[in-house]
């Protein structure tokens, strides 16, 4: 047991063998920012000194690998946290590897220079939570300061021929170390708690902070007098994956989220190189959180050697998998001399690019082995995966397999641009879309005319973030992606279906009806043509050449951007019935206007661009006086 300081400093200085020191200038400040602090985290402070004790024991039990000749060999390696309410002091006194005069003037005394003023400055910044901060910077034993009005740390090296000695400090500008009296090896750390930290002296609100940071701490720790362990210990992403049983991970899932469906699917990663690290991730059933989810934002459990680093890490997957709850734990995240290592791009590049090819692995493997429950993946989280295509900076080519659309000779059902192109014919160019507000109206669409005639099958792309997706998904297997209403398509060259060339001279007996459509419709258009790719549909609306791609119309329209609507080409089909007896009216009959105006409306209707259809119903009225008479 720690001896008890009775006294602040008169009791340390009363000896003659104590010593006074002072501390740096960024220690100091470093000590009235947490001094002074008014964040309401404190409980961070002892995850801290937790992690400290735990170091000090891994380092003791990696000695006795090779030599037993220490103090105390069969003591056992454990950790306790000792409140005492009458005293007002809080004790957490481990058997770890202790520490001589000499190491705790070097390891107490002293802040890495450069990881003090890196705090310093990181703390000045608004929005900065201070338990992130000591999570990084290798100040984690400071951090007791919040809750301290002094500090005993009274330690006994392994060492069996070296002296205790005893580490004060109040806070103020000096320390003091004296030689001390404690038999046993390990480090004890007394803490005087303030009248507003006295919380920290209630079992169940040490429980309490015990499970949320420190419960797979790989030594068993026990608060108060009782011996039972209050840490589970054991961390289940750390075991071998075929020492696991599937119930096994369904109970840590639900401990993690209080989510009491099963998650769609999971994967447990165990990695040596480049660097090493433990995972356990789990795709939920549905996106949305529970009411009674403990996770309050989205990201992944950080773990350094069993100690939670940060509850939320967004670091670790790109925005578009947030949904994936699970834990990493690193090895290669140093504790506590300094943990400005979870901020090293290098490191954290390292492990999110780990992390991101398992997930996407963890999913690829969930569609090839289980099509019902992709179903069930793709209707709850397709849109996370087309915003990943729109916005991933590297490889978006990664997720291309993932996606699954309604085609139009198979609409009822999902495929993938794999099960597209095994249905292509042989002489298709390339792989087709259509976009639409619906996949109803986009099979009425004039636009699949000549790609139906062919028989070739087209993806049917109505939500809105497909044409965010379709400015990156541009070729797949070097096989191009293509828009049917693009006037320019890719079709088998010869045969009457050729399509006439933009700016082709017109038959003559098409030359009239060309005329009575620009005359009717004038400005609303930039041109009337004939083209031969329309089979069942009387016209359609195309954009003229140089003009932004429909693709990018609706991204700029969704992003409320302003842009210039181009005007659009009207092609005909003078094949069509309605366009064959429309010819053969006299160019004064009053119907030339109603069914003109009826057929320029009807494409902008099918377009989506119809600004107020109910306009159309008095034309449609009398179109149909007209039929009955």
């Amino acid at each position: 047991m720690a001896k008890k300081a009775t006294g602040p400093a008169q009791d340390a200085q009363s000896t003659p063998q104590s010593k006074e020191h002072n501390f740096k200038a960024e220690t100091r400040q470093l000590l009235d920012i947490l001094i002074h602090s008014l964040y309401t985290e404190r409980e961070i402070f002892l995850r801290e000194l937790i992690s400290n004790a735990s170091d000090a024991l891994t380092r003791l039990d990696f000695e006795l690998l090779t030599n037993r000749d220490v103090l105390d060999p069969d003591a056992e390696l454990s950790i306790r946290i000792l409140p005492d309410e009458a005293e007002g002091t809080l004790t957490i006194l481990d058997t770890g590897i202790g520490m001589t005069a000499q190491e705790l003037e070097r390891n107490l005394g002293t802040i890495a220079q450069s990881g003090a003023r890196e705090f310093l400055a990181a703390a000045q910044q608004n929005g900065q939570r201070l338990s992130d901060l000591i999570g990084q910077f290798g100040v984690g034993f400071y951090s007791a300061f919040m809750v301290a009005e002094w500090i005993r740390v009274t330690s006994r090296s392994y060492q069996k021929d070296a002296q205790a000695a005893a580490w004060f400090c109040t806070g103020a500008d000096t320390f003091t170390i004296e030689p001390a009296d404690k038999a046993e090896r390990g480090t004890a750390v007394v803490i005087k708690l303030k009248e507003d930290a006295r919380e920290f002296l209630q079992e169940h609100r040490l429980r309490e902070i015990l499970r949320k940071h420190s419960d797979f701490v790989p030594f068993p720790i026990s608060i108060g007098e009782s011996t039972e362990q209050a840490n589970r210990q054991t961390a289940i992403w750390r075991q071998q994956p075929r020492e696991v049983e599937q119930k096994d991970y369904h109970d840590f899932y639900q401990q993690l989220t209080l989510d009491f469906e099963e998650p769609l699917t999971y994967a447990h990663m165990a990695v040596d190189a480049p660097v090493q690290m433990y995972a356990i991730l789990y795709i939920p059933t549905k996106p949305e959180r529970s009411i009674f989810s403990p996770r309050k934002e989205e990201g992944l459990k950080l773990y350094a050697r069993k100690i939670l680093i940060q509850e939320y890490n967004k670091d670790l997957l790109p925005e578009y998998l947030n949904f994936v709850q699970g834990v990493v734990d690193s090895e290669d995240i140093p504790l506590n001399v300094s943990r400005e290592a979870v901020q090293s791009s290098r490191l954290m590049a390292q492990l999110k690019k780990l992390v991101t090819g398992k997930v996407l692995d963890m999913i690829k493997k969930l569609a090839a082995e289980d099509a019902e429950k992709y179903a069930a993946f793709w209707k709850n989280y397709a849109r996370y995966i087309k915003q990943g295509v729109a916005i991933e900076p590297e490889e978006p080519e990664a997720l291309y397999p993932l996606l699954r659309f309604h085609t139009t000779d198979q609409p009822e059902t999902w495929s993938s641009l794999d099960d597209y192109i095994a249905r292509m014919k042989p002489d298709q160019k390339g792989i087709y879309y259509i976009i639409g507000d619906d996949d109803r109206s986009v099979l009425y669409s004039p636009h699949l005319d000549v790609v139906r005639h062919y028989g070739y099958p087209v993806l049917m792309m109505t939500d809105p973030l497909d044409a965010f997706m379709l400015v990156r998904l541009t070729r797949y297997k070097e096989i191009p992606v293509s828009n049917v209403a693009t006037a320019s398509l890719a079709l088998p060259e010869g045969g009457e279906d050729k399509p006439s060339e933009d700016g082709e001279t017109p038959a003559p007996d098409h030359a009239g009806l060309i005329e009575r459509f620009k005359n009717i419709l004038g400005e609303r258009i930039s041109d009337v043509r004939i083209t031969t790719r329309l089979v069942d549909s009387p016209a359609r609306l195309v954009d003229p050449e140089g003009a932004m791609n429909q693709e990018m119309q609706r991204v700029y329209r969704m992003l409320n951007r302003e842009y210039e609507v181009p005007k659009k080409v009207l092609e005909l089909n003078p094949r069509h019935i309605l366009l064959t007896r429309l010819q053969a009216l006299q160019v004064d009959d009053p119907l030339n206007e109603l069914v003109v105006e009826q057929i320029y409306e009807d494409a902008l209707l099918i377009e989506g661009l119809h600004p107020d259809p109910a306009s159309m119903i008095a034309r449609i009225q009398k179109l149909i006086e007209a039929a009955l008479v």
